[in-house]
Parts: structure tokens; C-alpha cells; sequence
């Protein structure tokens, strides 16, 4: 009877997590008052996955990978990469995936693809380097990165817990490398080829179609010891992909030249993206004008928000220097949107002389003008009650701590070091990295907090699922069913039908759900066939990061918008790719961990 139920309850948690309309926190939530109310477990035992030590150490990962991303250190990589794209694009797009690849083996994978992806869509637009061609296999790569080590993916750790529930011993730190390697390497080359084959360019039109970015225009100075000072303006416009539309001297603003020579305190005219403004704002040798006014220790807390000009407002027709806008407002223009005129100086008929050397200051406003303003949260609230501007919106950003880059790396190392070796517990060393890197500054408390909490309850849900299917016999009921393959397809046959399994319940569902709820089968299948059951439970934890079939992995779904993909393109490259994964590792799980252990 428990079985029956059991097995209902199952039905049931695979159907909720497959709904995509139903967040994924809700169906996790429903499954532990389905377990209590089925009587499957007790109430303490379906809330223990909560506080166990995988849940708590995932949430202090994600704390931990906030903090190599307020330093910037995904970014600082990612820049020395782009030099690349100009000069070498196939180079650039090896040594990106390479660098995807290695941050994911250890860090969250989501996060990796979120860092790199201004990267890519910046080395897409000013080299030889297809979006298309890019963004695919750089998201695919950050999956299999995942498969390196034990804390590349939560689906790892989770698995890993499960195991030791069961009796069998923790993974390894690097216990999953000699594998995860071989379908790093052969799955990113794999993508590579099968990207360049089955996705061909869709051609100029179909960019051209692509909605307008809005485009914003400000001003930029070398900052004191700059390094970019004696490199000519190609550097920054080819190189970091920064779009200069002029440049002032002299208190007159011209146009540039591309072998223009840059010199101390060069004072730019800048045209692009809001991603454009804010990555020059990232940069450490040159700033915008008007932030760099602002006081550094009140840089990093500021906020941004966009307003516009109303048709009522007085402002329209007077210029920023009329209205003496900082004094009045509190609050700095860093940059302004007109469309669709502000596409170069030349536009604003601004060319030549300029009254005190400044550019923005200059514009007379417009109706419809947007603002881009930074100040303090207090008087950006105070300017919601002004009749003048329309307050459009708040920013998230903000200022990389460059400066704690090396020391946010060290501690997420000795943390990973010290988990994995198993000198304490993995939750409590997770907590003393995340509250080292709140301490010494790498990332402020909020932002360290600002995790994914939707995984951490999925996961806890899953554990209690994976609890109740143990405690009722539904693993060894389905592993049942796998035992007569024994006979037709021998143990590597059975091997590969448990992981195609696996793969196939991850496209409705999460990764870590598939791989908890195939595991007890796996185990018990083992046990039943007089095998060794690890070699189940890990190609069982592999198969479960090795499901390329759709974008609805959140790795894929990030790029899946600006590499202007179909669904069905996932299909065409996913699916050799995830036979190809399913091939390798029915040949590797049993070379790494035999059947007779």
C-alpha cells in the first residue's frame, strides 16, 4: 500500500516540477505537505532537508560565487580574453569556453554564464565571432564544467549526500574529474563542430530585425595613471569594444580618429548601451566624467535610476549647466537618451567649441529625453515627488571591488580546499568563507544573501522525496523492472538505460530531481544484479548534468535571447551531443568504477 502511494506521490512530484507555470519554489513546497499528508515520512523528516548539510553548504556556494562576482574577478578574466577576439577569433572562442569551463567546476554555472556573457555579445559585435556561434557552446561548456569536480554543480552535492544516506561513501572531491574531463573536453569540441555544421548564419536581415537597443550618450576621462594612456583610440574602440563617437580637446569636441593617440586625463564622447555605460564604469583606467566627481567611498553604495523629461516639464529646452542639475537634485547625470538622434556628437550639433570643455552639459532637454542619474537611494526617492522628471525605474548595479579580486579568490579557495578535504564540515566551512568575504569587504552582506533561494528549497523538497522513496521500497520496485535487461544487454546496457533515463526525466524537470529519484533505482538495481552499486550512482550523477536537448537548463535559457535561437535549434545540436555524453560514459563509469568493487 505505502508502495502504491509512494509511487503516486512520485507521479505527482515529476508532473508539478514539469509545469513551468508553477514556480519551482511552490511545487517543492507542495511536495513536502504531499509527503507529510501521505504519510510517507514525518513532519521533522520532511522538513530535515532544509537544515542538512548539502542545502546549507549549496546556499553558502551561491553566497560565495556573489562574491568572485561583486570583485569582478569573472569580469577581469573575461576582459584579458576579448583582446583575443580582434586578433585571433578562433583562439578567443577556445580559450572562453576553456575559462567557462574551469570557473564552472567549481562555481555555479549560472553565474559563470551570466559573468562571460557580456564577453561574448561584446566579441560578437566587434570581431569575426557569431553570437550564434558563441553563446551555445559557451552555456553547454559551463554544464560540463559542472561535471569536474564535486562542488561544480548543487546535482553533485546533492547526489553525494543521498549516497552516504545509503551507505555508501561521500564523492570525492575530485573523484569525478577523470570523467568529467573527458566530457568537458570531448563535449566542447563536440559543440564546436556540431554548432558550426547544423547552425548556419541566418544572415545580416535577421540581426537587422532585431528590436533597437536604447542608446545613451556620455562623457569618459582617462583616470589618473591610466594604462591606456599612449595607446591610440582603436585600443578602446576595437579592443574593449568601447564606441567613442568623439573626442574633446582643447574645449572643443571633434570627431575621432582611429590612430588618434590617447593622452592623460583624454576627455571622450561616448555612445552606446546601457551594458556599454556601465561597463566603462567597471573599468579601472577610465570612468565617466560625472562619476568620477563623486567621492570613491561614496561610489560604491550609490544608486542608479533612469527618469525621463515629461511634456509638461519645465526643464525641456533648458541645458543641464541652466538648470544647475546637480545642486537642484542631488543627483549626477551620467548619461542621457534621445532617440534617435544621439548616435554621435555631430548629430547634436555640438561639434567645436564647447562653453566649460563639457559635453552633456551642453544639451538642452528635450521632451522624451532619458536620463541616466546617480546619487543617494534618499534623493532619488525624493525625486519621485518631482512634477519635473518621470521617475522610470531603479538600477541594479554595482561598483566591482577590483581591489579584493585576489583576496575573494583565495578565500573561495581555501574553502573549497577545506570542504573538500573534509578538515570540517562542508556547511560550516561554507559559512566561515561567506562570512570571511563579508568581512574583509569583498561583498556586502545584502548582496551576499541576494542567492537563488529557489534552489536551496528545491533541494531541500527533493531530499525528503528521496528519503520517502527509499523508506517506501519504490526503488527497488522500478529497479525490478530494469533487472531482466540484464541478460539481453549485460550490465553496461543496464548502465546506459538508467542514465537515458536519467537524461530524459531532466528535460521536464530539474537535474537534481532526476538524479534523486533515479538513484534509489539505480542502487537497489546494483545491488539486485551483485554489482557494485557506486558505479550506478555516479554515472547516474553525470548523466544528470548531461541533458542538452532544450534551453530550459538556466545556462541555455540565458543565452538562449541574445543568440536569437529557436527551440528547435537546441534539439539539433542537443541531441548528438547528449548521445554522444550518453556513449562516453557507458564506456568510462565502469573503467573509473568498476562493476566489482
Amino acid at each position: 500500500m505505502m508502495t502504491t502511494v509512494a509511487l503516486g506521490v512520485v507521479v505527482i512530484a515529476i508532473v508539478l516540477l514539469s509545469i513551468e507555470r508553477i514556480p519551482i519554489e511552490v511545487s517543492s513546497l507542495a511536495i513536502v505537505v504531499l509527503l507529510v499528508l501521505s504519510g510517507l515520512v514525518t513532519p521533522p523528516e520532511a522538513l530535515s532537508g532544509f537544515s542538512s548539510e548539502p542545502a546549507i553548504f549549496i546556499f553558502t556556494l551561491l553566497a560565495l560565487t556573489q562574491g568572485l562576482g561583486a570583485t569582478g574577478v569573472m569580469q577581469l578574466v573575461g576582459r584579458r580574453l576579448l583582446s583575443l577576439s580582434r586578433f585571433n577569433p578562433r583562439a578567443f572562442r577556445v580559450m572562453l569556453l576553456v575559462a567557462v569551463g574551469v570557473f564552472s567546476s567549481v562555481a555555479s554555472n549560472t553565474a559563470v554564464t551570466a559573468a562571460f556573457l557580456p564577453v561574448a555579445t561584446a566579441a560578437s559585435s566587434q570581431a569575426r565571432v557569431s553570437s550564434r556561434g558563441l553563446l551555445m557552446p559557451m552555456a553547454f561548456s559551463s554544464m560540463l564544467g559542472g561535471t569536474i569536480f564535486l562542488f561544480g554543480t548543487s546535482t553533485n552535492l546533492v547526489v553525494s549526500a543521498a549516497m552516504e544516506q545509503r551507505g555508501l561513501e561521500r564523492i570525492g572531491f575530485a573523484e569525478l574529474a577523470p570523467v568529467g574531463l573527458l566530457l568537458a573536453v570531448a563535449g566542447i569540441t563536440a559543440t564546436l563542430v556540431l554548432v558550426r555544421r547544423l547552425l548556419p548564419e541566418r544572415g545580416v536581415e535577421t540581426a537587422s530585425r532585431a528590436s533597437p537597443r536604447r542608446e545613451y550618450v556620455t562623457e569618459a576621462v582617462l583616470t589618473p595613471g591610466s594604462r591606456l594612456v599612449g595607446r591610440e583610440l582603436r585600443y578602446l574602440t576595437e579592443g574593449l569594444g568601447i564606441p567613442v563617437r568623439g573626442v574633446v580637446r582643447d574645449g572643443s569636441l571633434r570627431l575621432p580618429e582611429p590612430r588618434d593617440v590617447l593622452g592623460p586625463r583624454e576627455h571622450l564622447l561616448i555612445a552606446g548601451g546601457l551594458d556599454d555605460i556601465l561597463r566603462v564604469k567597471d573599468l579601472r583606467s577610465i570612468g565617466l566624467r560625472a562619476d568620477l566627481r563623486i567621492p570613491e567611498r561614496h561610489r560604491q553604495a550609490y544608486t542608479l535610476i533612469e527618469v525621463s523629461v515629461p511634456p509638461t516639464s519645465a526643464l525641456a529646452g533648458r541645458s543641464l549647466r541652466d538648470i544647475r542639475f546637480a545642486e537642484r537634485y542631488g543627483l549626477v547625470v551620467l548619461a542621457i537618451h534621445r532617440h534617435p538622434s544621439l548616435l554621435g556628437g555631430h548629430h547634436l550639433g555640438l561639434m567645436g567649441k564647447l562653453s566649460g570643455g563639457e559635453v552633456l552639459k551642453n544639451i538642452p532637454l528635450s521632451v522624451g529625453d532619458m536620463l541616466l542619474l546617480g546619487g543617494p537611494e534618499r534623493r532619488a526617492r525624493e525625486l519621485a515627488r518631482d512634477e519635473e522628471l518621470t521617475v522610470l525605474g531603479g538600477i541594479e548595479y554595482q561598483r566591482p571591488r577590483y581591489r579584493r579580486a585576489v583576496l575573494a579568490v583565495c578565500i573561495f579557495a581555501c574553502t573549497v580546499v577545506v570542504a573538500g578535504l573534509r578538515i570540517t564540515s562542508p556547511a560550516i566551512a561554507g559559512l566561515a568563507g561567506m562570512l570571511a568575504m563579508v568581512a574583509t569587504g569583498c561583498v556586502d552582506a545584502r548582496t551576499a544573501f541576494r542567492v537563488d533561494w529557489r534552489v536551496v528549497i528545491m533541494i531541500g523538497a527533493l531530499l525528503a522525496l528521496g528519503a520517502a522513496v527509499e523508506k517506501s521500497g519504490v526503488g527497488e520496485l522500478l529497479a525490478r523492472g530494469v533487472i531482466p535487461l540484464m541478460g539481453a544487454v549485460g550490465p553496461r546496457g543496464v548502465l546506459c538505460v538508467l542514465m537515458s533515463a536519467t537524461v530524459l526525466l531532466s528535460v521536464p524537470m530539474s537535474n537534481q530531481a532526476a538524479a534523486l529519484i533515479m538513484l534509489p533505482v539505480g542502487i537497489h538495481a546494483a545491488v539486485d544484479l551483485g554489482l557494485d552499486p557506486r558505479t550506478f550512482a555516479m554515472g547516474i550523477c553525470l548523466a544528470a548534468s548531461c541533458s542538452f536537448l532544450t534551453p530550459l537548463e538556466p545556462s541555455a535559457a540565458l543565452v538562449y535571447g541574445p543568440g536569437r535561437y529557436r527551440f528547435r535549434d537546441f534539439l539539433r545540436v542537443g541531441t548528438p551531443l547528449t548521445v554522444l555524453m550518453l556513449a562516453l560514459l557507458t564506456l568510462a563509469v565502469p573503467l573509473a568504477w568498476p562493476f566489482t568493487g
